[in-house]
């Protein structure tokens, strides 16, 4: 999108440098950015990235709404990272005491539990209760589309031969879990499994793969979703990532091309480069499996 859109963009702010990047990227273009920086997650630099920002809490829907009606805001984009696994510990929603909003909405997921509580599910539950208020929300790659990565390798070491047949094999199995809403990322080593992403995230998956495969050496494929919904939970990484895969002991990374966020480019490369970690935006026809 370019500086003529609307003049107010509300974000919803999570987790992670993301939101970072894509305030500074609305501001660029012009408009006014007013946030709802989420509580346990949202970094507080983001005070002084947009024209005004209010923690909320993660069940504070209608206090969500409220805010953005307030200030005008009829366009809104979410980015960052969601802790779902915070929301299985105990006593943890008192933190958040979910407002009258949120009970109404999510009623049918945590209390009779007739509706699941899938990442897609939920968050198109949030985006859909702002649309009946008359916020609409938009993909945040509409307003910073060169986060998304291009197709090729991304380092100076590109996979082997073993490497790519890893990936094809463990990108076939990632897209199997992102069809039915498990996770986005596997790990693989010799076309065996080591680790799937489920509720605990990428990097807490590479951790694992890295515990049970002391040897190193493994290869980490992450996707987008068949039905990516780009408005939300689109794959990302960044420097930490790149870290996270270091100590674990990945020697390749594969990502969808067009359909991943590769936050501070320049310094994911270097990092990677430094440890000979190779990275490659794949295709989806490359990662197809091959027939023989």
């Amino acid at each position: 999108m370019s500086g003529s859109g609307p003049s107010k963009i509300g974000l919803l702010a999570g987790w992670g440098r993301y939101p970072i990047v894509v305030a500074d990227a609305l501001r660029c273009q012009g408009h006014r950015v007013y946030c709802l920086a989420i509580k346990d997650h949202a970094d507080p630099a983001l005070r002084e990235r947009c024209d005004h920002c209010q923690p909320v809490g993660l069940a504070k829907l209608g206090a969500a709404i409220r805010y953005f009606q307030r200030h005008g805001v009829t366009q809104a984009t979410m980015a960052g990272k969601i802790h779902k696994v915070l929301i299985f510990r105990k006593y943890h929603w008192l933190r958040h005491l979910p407002d009258w909003k949120f009970l109404q909405t999510f009623y049918p997921h945590w209390i009779t539990k007739t509706k699941d509580r899938k990442d897609d599910t939920i968050l198109g539950t949030i985006v859909a209760a702002f649309a009946r208020e008359g916020i609409q929300f938009g993909p945040a790659t509409d307003y910073a589309p060169e986060l998304l990565v291009r197709a090729g390798n991304l380092t100076n070491r590109v996979p082997s031969a073993y490497q790519w047949k890893d990936i094809r094999f463990g990108w076939h199995l990632a897209k199997e879990l992102g069809r039915v809403d498990v996770g986005q990322s596997v790990a693989v080593k010799g076309l065996a499994v080591l680790a799937v992403e489920a509720v605990e995230g990428t990097d807490e998956c590479i951790r694992r793969a890295g515990q049970l495969c002391p040897s190193g050496g493994f290869t980490v494929v992450k996707v987008a979703k068949p039905q990516q919904d780009m408005r939300f939970d689109v794959p990302t990484i960044g420097p930490g990532t790149i870290r996270t895969l270091v100590e674990a002991g990945a020697a390749a990374l594969a990502i969808e091309a067009g359909k991943t966020i590769v936050l501070d480019q320049e310094e994911v490369v270097r990092l990677a480069d430094r440890h000979k970690l190779a990275i490659v935006a794949v295709e989806p026809d490359e990662g197809e499996p091959k027939t023989e």
